[in-house]
């Protein structure tokens, strides 16, 4: 596949993510309505033609009507793909982030504060007539707001709620219908705005605070799996993120894909820690080789931890680790005086070796 530069209108993200506006919440019928993202373009996004796939096939599935869901691994940019997308429906947004403590009142709405309301009528001098009401006040939630409003819900992680979070969402897709709570009064279930849309995004590999999902929602979602970028999309992106020449960001993006390729680590080392290096390398001026000590502290710095997660590991086992990354970086970020020319066990690598505590 090839790159192209970020075009005059490069990819949109939300003002939640620092840019755009939002629009404030409301009262609306005695509801307080939660407020909603306008989507808006920003510089700095590389459109690839990768992306233009993904994004043309899961704007097919959401102009049929059925919700979309990203599934991939941690760093695939999942959650920057379904903002784009959501850009393209040209719809206000509105944003959920999965967690073990959302219920289903959190995405539905529920009984907020009273409204009270005193009548004294004095009409006749020595005649008090007195009354008082008071009324719940009801709160919608971003799930209601969204399918109320036809705004388009995005999803992060949502498998990080609990299953039975989700009921309420088998009939918003199935029958476009909310079913509202028996305490909402005023209404109890309210249709589905027929320009709602719902996008989706998790990572399956992770284990840690996530939840299976239910097969009955599993089985509505659109499910699109996203890997990791090719090297063109990495190239591209660290280009216009960082400023970076071409040439010293591809030395950076073939170091961290050759780490990934080796299996050597605990922690799966993506496109965020290439961005990283080379943010911190642009900012700091360093020299992308292994002749500078400072960029080669940078990538153990960034690095080295992904291949141990404590400090139980064997000393020898460590040490082997370590030195088959400094070989990596001597390998793809090699001497500018003789590129490539000295390898493990040369004099590159006492230079490295001394480059580190």
């Amino acid at each position: 596949m090839t790159s192209e530069a970020a075009s005059k209108d490069p990819i949109s993200v939300l003002s939640g993510f620092g840019a755009g506006t939002a629009t404030s919440a409301s009262k609306n019928g005695g509801r307080t309505t939660p407020s909603a993202l306008t989507p808006r373009p920003r510089s700095g996004f590389v459109e690839t033609e990768q992306v233009r796939d993904l994004t043309r096939r899961g704007l097919g599935f959401l102009n049929a009507g059925y919700p979309l869901h990203f599934r991939g691994p941690a760093g695939t940019g999942k959650t920057t793909l379904a903002l784009h997308v959501a850009a393209q429906l040209g719809r206000p947004v509105i944003i959920i982030t999965g967690d073990n403590e959302l219920g289903t009142a959190d995405l539905v709405g529920s009984q907020r504060g009273y409204h009270y309301r005193k009548v004294v009528d004095q009409f006749i001098h020595n005649v008090t007539k007195l009354e008082e009401t008071a009324n719940q006040h009801w709160t919608d939630h971003r799930l209601t707001t969204a399918c109320r409003e036809g705004f388009t819900l995005v999803y992060d992680e949502f498998t990080r709620s609990r299953p039975e979070t989700h009921n309420v969402l088998l009939g918003v897709f199935e029958e476009r219908m909310l079913f509202l709570p028996a305490q909402a009064r005023e209404e109890c279930y309210i249709k589905v705005h027929p320009e709602f849309r719902a996008i989706f995004t998790s990572n399956p590999q992770e284990y840690a605070g996530v939840h299976a999902s239910q097969d009955a929602l599993a089985d509505r979602l659109a499910t699109i799996d996203v890997d990791y970028p090719d090297r063109a999309m990495e190239l591209a992106v660290a280009s216009a993120r960082t400023g970076m020449a071409e040439a010293s960001a591809a030395r950076i993006i073939d170091l961290v894909r050759a780490f990934r390729a080796s299996g050597d680590y605990q922690q799966t080392p993506t496109m965020r820690a290439s961005l990283m290096i080379a943010r911190v390398a642009a900012l700091e001026g360093l020299d992308v080789s292994v002749d500078d000590p400072r960029f080669v502290q940078l990538c153990s710095d960034a690095l080295e931890s992904r291949i141990f997660s404590g400090q139980r590991a064997e000393a020898v086992a460590r040490e082997q680790r370590r030195a088959a990354l400094y070989a990596l970086i001597e390998t793809y970020c090699p001497s500018v005086a003789k590129p490539r020319a000295r390898r493990a066990g040369g004099g590159a690598r006492a230079g490295v070796e001394g480059a580190l505590p």
